[in-house]
């Protein structure tokens, strides 16, 4: 009786502490991993749970992007199904490392990024993209070193359907042919910066890959005797041809033609094609929704005109452009009711030519006025007046515009998402009222010399959703404007404080309580020092930009920090910084770091630079003072440079004046 009633305690006491979790089917777990998303730190924990979410988790993993090539073996048994391999940060030399993507990716793999410094000739290659029959998808970009064998190789991918070829500069027609010929299946391809590719490759690939949905072209060499073909494309759905000049004025006024199945339209920086040549390339295309001619051909009433029965013309960008009256006027006359209109830096923007746009697109979602500095309040009435449910509105540098403007900004735009006021005459007043839009993630605040703590807090209450904020230059912001922003805004990715000298550690202090940060910029903030970077470091541990110039109180104590917390660092500059040689090699351990830069350290010697490039195994630019290029051995930056990283040599001396992004001149001293 005793052991038949200690059984059932048994029993009992096992029921109670069951794990309620392995009820749960494969595929309501599934659901709740596509749920997390990307998150690393939540799908590790939720992987941590039990030991079939651990193996389940690692069913579900469909991307991976690792950073040595020693441990490639183990993180793919780990993850068995595994579809898209990132490998741009991982040089594959060795031919092992083929053979074990090959062995245990063979029939799952569809997607590959591979790094730029990665040898593209050799067996191991050619062997993956053979025996991969599932792979649909290659990224070359930045491969510098990519050539025409390599291309050779692609072509073996009979199923290829989307190729990215970007700054490939060593590849000719003669490899372009080689992938039109054996990849014909393909739906996008991207030229851009190939600068061997000439007419006779883009005709060879406007001839043999008919699938083609989407063209990069930008910056070819390329007239228009390759333009024919490619307008031929019956599904050709996105053409890009950026840059390039050699299409001259007239040279499309023969095409009989346009491309009918035309909907992304991008032709900036091509100021030699007239509204002619524009006509004869979107004659036909009636689903025509986005179109790119900033930095083009002067906007008349001639160019306008040929854009006016486009019904579906959604998105148009006239950036740097002369915008004439009759050619405002004309716009307003579209049948089209567009979404989006950028006129950044655009000269001939007036009141009236603006007011005559808006109010027939009275559905614009997003409008760039940047640098129109003959708008007034006139035309800021009218834009609010006409387009209601502005989700996004940059204004920056539009100088005469006054303060009142902004207050009515945030009584009219409850929808704004983003909002760029840059360099104009808001004040507290302006940032209360826009404190309104609830909905905005994006501020940016920089030079706005009115704006004080009082302003902020308002925009700390209001807009919890605040995920990017800029403050560069706002001299009256102290730490309570800063602590209002850290305290209401939790989802703080991005803020900017750089010059803003009443910044200090206890700033920083708050913003480690924001667990999302991405990018901390705090160049020139004197105030700040080793202490506040330590609890930014230790708190966010999401941080992938970092700068510091001129935080002289910073030193190895709170790089060492960075060093042990800040695993995912892209980017850094601590130029005049109290940093020595312990700082930069300990700074070194961080295997994601891709970007240094560093001026004028007076603690940093040549040896301490020797020893830290060489443990960084994945530098992409590394920016330096010359007189270090002549003590750094030749052997150690051949090897990195053949590693896809590029060194910028600086001669700045320091009585030298720096002037900086935002036209600012400044002592380096």
């Amino acid at each position: 009786m005793k052991a038949y009633e200690g059984m059932q305690q048994k029993q009992q006491k096992q029921q109670r502490f069951t794990n309620p979790f392995t009820s749960l089917t494969e595929e309501i777990v599934f659901a709740i991993l596509d749920f997390l998303g990307h998150d690393p730190f939540s799908r590790k924990s939720f992987s941590l749970i039990c030991k079939s979410f651990y193996s389940i988790e690692s069913r579900h993993r469909k991307t991976l992007k690792p950073l040595r090539s020693d441990f490639l073996r183990q993180i793919l048994l780990r993850y068995p199904a595994i579809d898209h391999l990132d490998l741009s940060r991982c040089p594959l030399n060795e031919g092992d490392s083929w053979d074990v993507i090959l062995s245990l990716c063979q029939s799952t793999l569809r997607s590959i990024k591979l790094s730029p410094s990665m040898f593209f000739a050799n067996a191991g290659f050619s062997k993956l993209v053979i025996n991969c029959s599932a792979l649909v998808e290659i990224d070359l970009s930045n491969a510098t070193e990519f050539t025409d064998s390599g291309a050779a190789a692609i072509a073996e991918a009979k199923n290829l359907e989307r190729l990215w070829l970007v700054r490939c500069k060593l590849v000719s027609d003669i490899g372009i042919g080689c992938i039109a010929v054996g990849c014909k299946k393909l739906r996008l391809i991207n030229l851009k910066w190939c600068l061997r590719v000439s007419d006779l490759g883009v005709g060879l690939i406007a001839m043999k890959c008919k699938e083609i949905r989407s063209l990069d072209l930008s910056y070819l060499s390329i007239t228009k005797k390759c333009l024919p073909p490619v307008l031929q494309l019956q599904h050709l759905e996105d053409l890009v041809i950026v840059g390039c000049f050699n299409i001259d004025l007239d040279g499309l006024t023969n095409l009989k033609q346009g491309c009918k199945s035309l909907q992304v339209f991008n032709m900036s920086n091509c100021p030699c094609i007239s509204h002619v040549g524009l006509s004869s390339i979107i004659n036909g295309a009636e689903c025509l929704s986005q179109l790119n001619i900033s930095y083009g051909p002067t906007v008349t009433f001639d160019l306008a005109k040929c854009l006016q029965y486009f019904s579906e013309l959604q998105s148009i960008r006239l950036d740097g452009c002369l915008v004439t009256c009759s050619g405002m006027k004309a716009i307003g006359n579209w049948c089209a009711s567009l979404k989006e209109l950028s006129l950044s830096k655009c000269s001939g923007v007036t009141d009236e030519g603006l007011s005559l746009i808006v109010q027939r697109h009275q559905e614009l979602r997003k409008l760039d006025i940047t640098c129109n500095r003959k708008i007034t309040q006139v035309s800021i009435n009218s834009i609010l007046k006409s387009c209601t449910c502005l989700t996004t509105l940059r204004m920056e540098s539009c100088s005469l515009v006054q303060s009142e403007a902004f207050v009515l900004i945030g009584q009219r735009c409850q929808f704004l998402e983003e909002l760029d006021v840059t360099d104009n005459e808001i004040d507290d007043e302006g940032l209360k009222s826009i404190a309104r839009c609830s909905k905005l993630s994006s501020l940016k605040l920089g030079i706005c010399l009115k704006i004080t703590d009082n302003g902020i807090a308002h925009v700390g209450t209001g807009c919890p959703k605040l995920t990017e904020i800029d403050l560069y230059r706002c001299i009256r912001i102290t730490d309570v404007g800063i602590a209002a922003i850290a305290h209401g805004c939790p989802d703080l990715e991005m803020i900017n404080t750089a010059y803003c000298d009443k910044v200090t550690d206890a700033s920083l202090e708050l913003l480690s309580k924001c667990l999302r940060l991405k990018a901390l910029e705090i160049r020139g903030c004197p105030g700040v020092s080793s202490v506040g970077l330590s609890t930014i470091a230790q708190g966010c541990r999401q941080l992938t930009m970092l700068d510091i110039k001129k935080c002289q109180n910073i030193t190895d104590l709170g790089i060492l920090q960075l060093a042990q917390f800040s695993k995912k660092l892209l980017q850094i500059n601590f130029s005049y910084c109290s940093v020595t040689d312990v700082g930069l090699v300990a700074l070194a351990s961080i295997s994601s770091l891709q970007n240094i830069t560093m001026l004028h350290l007076v603690g940093l010697t040549s040896n301490g630079l020797v020893a830290a490039l060489s443990a960084c195994r994945g530098l992409m630019k590394v920016k330096l003072h010359r007189f270090f290029k002549q003590l750094l051995p030749h052997s150690l930056l051949d090897h990195l440079q053949s590693h896809g990283c590029v060194f910028q040599w600086r001669d700045k001396a320091t009585a030298q004046v720096e002037t900086d992004p935002m036209e600012w001149k400044l002592p380096l001293g």
